[in-house]
């Protein structure tokens, strides 16, 4: 039953992150917090400092942060000054606090990604060619089953993905490869041909091939903090591109829309990774971690996107927007988001008792 403490810790971690950096940010710009929770609920614990209630709640699923001005009745801010006020600062001002969100959510992913290539290395395929495809490109030049590519065009290979996208990128254009065969260097210029495959999404695509297949070893490289910072970051932009695809093709019906999960699949996914190991279980954190940061950043009214929309649209127009509209696209907001979070508990349910 640990796994049920794992997906307490994990969602609620998430949550709070993501909350502490509305947090970070309004304190930074003299913004008043009235309060900021760990948890949801009825107050159990916490104190207070200056106008701020720190507050340990009841139910350990995340937190939230209450700003002075939030809401446009503030007869309950008394406490703060006009400056204080989050609805009296520009549009900037409240963009950047409620940014700040999503934004602690990347950071905490790449915190992580970093942390595990700090203590781990860095884990990937080998360049190493484990067959060819009959009268390809490669196999007409020469390469051959067990030769591991060094580099390409002066680019050093160090892992299959590294090889992979520098092929796709090549535009058919001759490529100067670098491989080691028993020991020895050699050099060897390939040019890609265009062929139809299949990609993630199971769309037909036309792409550079050179005709090898990987070997399927993998190894893992040490990595020292500067450059063990940079693949976290370039592993974070990986899965956000990768999301943001996903998401894209969900609209365009590539990805079929029973294919959405909510809190079940979840707590299945985690149960699943804490059983795998620790390693997994934070490999799955910051993938959810970036999800959430994505999935606040929707232009949906309610969710942190909505609000940057509603600022944006001030910022342009240069006046507060008409509050009887926005109350109009809120309600629609909500019943948006329920409707998805109905729809993805049921998707969850179908997938559960199938």
């Amino acid at each position: 039953m640990t796994w049920i403490f794992d997906f307490l810790l994990v969602l609620g971690g998430l949550i709070f992150f993501h909350e502490l950096g509305h947090f970070v940010v309004a304190r930074l710009l003299g913004i008043g917090v009235k309060t900021f929770s760990l948890g949801f609920g009825p107050r159990i614990a916490g104190f207070s400092l200056g106008n701020t209630d720190y507050r340990l709640s009841l139910i350990p699923l995340g937190g939230y942060v209450s700003l002075a001005g939030e809401e446009r009745d503030m007869d309950n801010d008394s406490g703060f000054n006009s400056k204080q006020l989050f609805m009296n600062r520009p549009p900037w001002h409240r963009m950047l606090v409620v940014a700040a969100g999503p934004i602690f959510n990347f950071i905490l992913a790449w915190i992580i990604f970093w942390g595990i290539i700090l203590t781990h290395g860095q884990m990937g395929m080998t360049p190493e060619v484990g067959s060819l495809q009959p009268d390809g490109p490669a196999l007409q030049a020469g390469i051959q089953a067990g030769d591991n590519v060094l580099s390409i065009n002066g680019k050093k290979i160090v892992f299959w993905s590294d090889l992979a996208e520098t092929i796709q990128n090549s535009k058919t254009e001759s490529l100067d490869l670098v491989i080691s065969r028993d020991g020895v260097q050699k050099d060897i210029v390939v040019t890609p041909q265009v062929q139809e495959l299949k990609n993630l999404f199971g769309e037909t695509i036309r792409v550079p091939v050179v005709g090898i297949v990987a070997s399927g070893k993998t190894k893992t490289v040490a990595l020292n903090g500067v450059s063990g910072a940079k693949a976290a970051a370039v592993q974070t932009w990986t899965v956000t591109k990768l999301i943001c695809t996903s998401i894209v093709k969900m609209v365009e019906r590539v990805v079929p829309m029973d294919s959405i999960g909510g809190p079940i699949m979840i707590a299945q996914a985690i149960k699943q990774q804490s059983e795998r190991g620790l390693l997994e279980l934070l490999q799955f954190t910051a993938f959810i971690s970036i999800n959430l940061g994505l999935l606040n950043l929707l232009p949906i009214p309610v969710l942190d996107g909505g609000h940057l929309l509603f600022f944006g649209l001030e910022t342009i127009l240069r006046r507060p927007l008409n509050e009887k509209l926005q109350n109009a696209a809120t309600r629609i907001g909500l019943l948006l988001l329920f409707s998805l979070m109905a729809f993805a508990i049921f998707n969850d349910l179908v997938r559960t008792f199938k």
